[in-house]
């Protein structure tokens, strides 16, 4: 019997071995990353080896790493009280502090009119749409982008950048904020001074152990050339899917976009229902982002980019990774196409 496929790395990328591997590890060193005796100290090593490992991964030495319970956290530590705009296009971890009032057009891109009072992610996590940042940014969600991407923390000129651990095979509960050097923000979790003052709390040093590793783990992966093997597996599955369904919608297609990501409408098959029918053939999708999920209304994504409510509400997204092999994305390909075959049929 064949095994699940799993096509949703943009949600969550599975557990990388090398993370694994330095979380038990860290499990084993007892002390307080704040306390100064060896055991301590021992922490401490492990917090700073991690630090080092993510700035190197993200291109962003000697700026600032504060490390955060996730993109979400980061997100409010950036966003929060500063008279932001955006498109309305961003996750909702920053969506939820700014005005989307910044015009985005049919291929998902932004037009940035004062980029020190904006924020704009990298890349979508929906469609997969790079944006063109211009410098200056505000603040820049790397989170999609962030190990599919060779890109760097100071080549873009941004103030600040946020990541999530488990976008790239670190474990859930665990991100950062990246910091230009001079940026000062006002700590929103106040205590005991961590972080430089930033972030209180005791550091979280098993999943920052983990993230430091699977940082390192996604750079050797952009140096091996294995998301250009990913972009042909993902042009496979959109070729083969348009022969046979010409009238599906391809979303941002026409703009540069990740190497692993499609979002693609069948007008009149939800997608809500498209992914549970591939969830009964083997196969995880996902009809948006992970943290919308569940919503009555379409993607908000999908409507700013200018689809209707109901072409926004039938798309469905596939996102691969490194573990994803070619023969998953055809065998998918034919089941997705079998299903919308049945749909046609039954809409006479």
């Amino acid at each position: 019997m064949r095994g699940r496929v799993y096509l949703d790395w943009n949600a969550t990328a599975p557990l990388r071995p090398e993370a694994r591997a330095a979380m038990i590890a860290a499990m084993d060193v007892v002390g307080n990353p704040s306390s100064v005796h060896a055991e301590g100290r021992a922490a401490r090593a492990l917090v700073e080896k991690a630090r080092a490992q993510v700035a190197s991964a993200l291109g962003a030495e000697g700026a600032e790493i504060v490390f955060t319970s996730g993109a979400s956290e980061a997100a409010a530590l950036a966003c929060a009280g500063r008279g932001l705009v955006s498109g309305d296009i961003e996750h909702d971890s920053v969506a939820s502090w700014v005005d989307p009032c910044l015009p985005v057009d049919r291929d998902g891109r932004v037009n940035v009119a004062d980029p020190a009072r904006t924020a704009l992610q990298l890349a979508n996590s929906e469609t997969g749409v790079i944006q063109d940042l211009p410098p200056g940014i505000a603040v820049c969600d790397m989170t999609q982008g962030f190990g599919k991407l060779p890109v760097a923390f100071n080549w873009l000129g941004c103030d600040m950048a946020l990541v999530s651990a488990h976008k790239i095979g670190g474990p859930k509960g665990v991100g950062a904020l990246i910091l230009r050097r001079g940026i000062e923000l006002e700590a929103r979790i106040r205590g005991g001074g961590q972080e430089l003052g930033r972030r209180a709390g005791t550091e979280n040093v098993v999943g920052i152990a983990g993230f430091g590793a699977a940082a390192e783990a996604a750079e050797r992966d952009i140096s091996a050339g294995k998301w250009a093997e990913i972009e042909q597996f993902r042009n496979i599955l959109e070729k083969t899917v348009e022969a046979d369904a010409n009238e599906t919608i391809f979303v941002g297609k026409a703009a540069q976009r990740l190497p692993n990501t499609s979002c693609f409408a069948s007008p009149g098959w939800k997608g809500e229902t498209q992914v549970m029918q591939m969830d009964l053939a083997g196969f995880a999708i996902s009809a948006g982002s992970a943290c919308s999920s569940g919503k009555l209304r379409a993607s908000r994504v999908l409507r700013a980019m200018g689809l209707g409510e109901a072409a926004a509400a039938s798309a469905v997204r596939v996102s691969l990774g490194p573990g994803v092999r070619e023969e998953d994305v055809t065998r998918f390909a034919e089941a997705w196409l079998a299903a919308a075959a049945r749909i046609r049929a039954r809409a006479g």
